[in-house]
Parts: C-alpha cells; sequence; structure tokens
C-alpha cells in the first residue's frame, strides 16, 4: 500500500464534507451519457462540482480500495481556479481550492 493512502483518504472525506457545506452537492446522479464524457473533467456534460462527487470522488475511492496505482499527477485545483474564476461565489469555494490543492501536493508528494 502506498503510504499516502491515509492522508488521502482523509483528503477525500474533506473535499466531500466541503462540497456539502456549499450545498454544491447533489442527491440527483447525472444521466450515463454525461457521466460517460472523455473529455477532462466531463467539461462538455457536468459542472465541474459534478465532476468532482459523481467522478473523481469514487475513482479515487476504488483506487484506494483495490491499492491501485495513484496517478502521477493532478491539476484540480487548476481546474477549480479556472472555473471558480467565473463564478460569482464570493469567497465560498476558498476553502474547496485549498483542499483541491493540499490534494494536488499529496498526489504529486514522494512516496
Amino acid at each position: 500500500m502506498d503510504s499516502r493512502f491515509p492522508r488521502i483518504a482523509e483528503q477525500l472525506l474533506l473535499i466531500e464534507r466541503e462540497l456539502r457545506l456549499q450545498g454544491l452537492w447533489d442527491d440527483t446522479v447525472p444521466s450515463s451519457e454525461a457521466l460517460a464524457s472523455t473529455q477532462p473533467f466531463a467539461v462538455d456534460t457536468l459542472e465541474f462540482e459534478q465532476w468532482l462527487q459523481w467522478i473523481f470522488l469514487p475513482r479515487m475511492k476504488q483506487i484506494l480500495e483495490q491499492d491501485l496505482p495513484l496517478p502521477n499527477a493532478s491539476g484540480i485545483q487548476e481546474m477549480a481556479e479556472m472555473v471558480f474564476a467565473n463564478r460569482a461565489m464570493q469567497g465560498r469555494d476558498r476553502q474547496l481550492q485549498v483542499l483541491l490543492k493540499e490534494f494536488d501536493q499529496l498526489i504529486i508528494a514522494t512516496r
């Protein structure tokens, strides 16, 4: 098991918690077509927070549960900056961006 797994698991829980606190958690599953997007971050079919909830978090949990190799890089926080720059969230997204940046740093950290 990769030594980063416990810290990454905790980070995923914090990201989920923040999505819920901000009211960005959705109870309705997107269509299977929307989830099947091949575009990075499913930009053509999902909102960024939907991608986090329905694609990113489940995939990362699967990696941890099955002891699969972690990705070599992550640019999630950069994507979050671009997405939230175009929204009037009035700083509400700041904590989510911090959590995503911490996730990115965990991914690139030396094992």
